[in-house]
């Protein structure tokens, strides 16, 4: 079944690249006006990819102080809910004696 993957890929691929070149053979502008076209849209691209990898950067920061903010929160929640217990703990203990 491994094969028949890498086979499909192999097929695809050389697919891709025999349409990319029947795609430059056939184009309707120069090669000079197809090669800059082309080097366009990868510096566009590139930019797209600038652009989403800092948003997602932005994201992932403000997700990591958020959960900051919220471990402190909780942290204060537990230390309360630990000293409230220690202070029942000595009352009643106190009551028993």
């Amino acid at each position: 079944m491994a094969e028949n993957v890498g086979s499909k890929i192999s097929y695809f691929i050389v697919g891709l690249g025999v349409g990319t070149l029947l795609g430059i053979l056939f184009a309707p502008k120069s090669g000079e006006e197809t090669r800059e076209f082309l080097a366009q849209k990868a510096d566009e691209g590139r930019e797209y990819a600038q652009k989403k990898a800092r948003e997602l950067r932005e994201r992932a920061e403000d997700l990591i102080e958020r959960s900051k903010e919220l471990i402190n929160r909780e942290k204060g929640s537990i230390a309360a809910a630990v000293e409230a217990g220690k202070e029942t703990y000595q009352r009643e203990r106190a009551k028993a004696q």
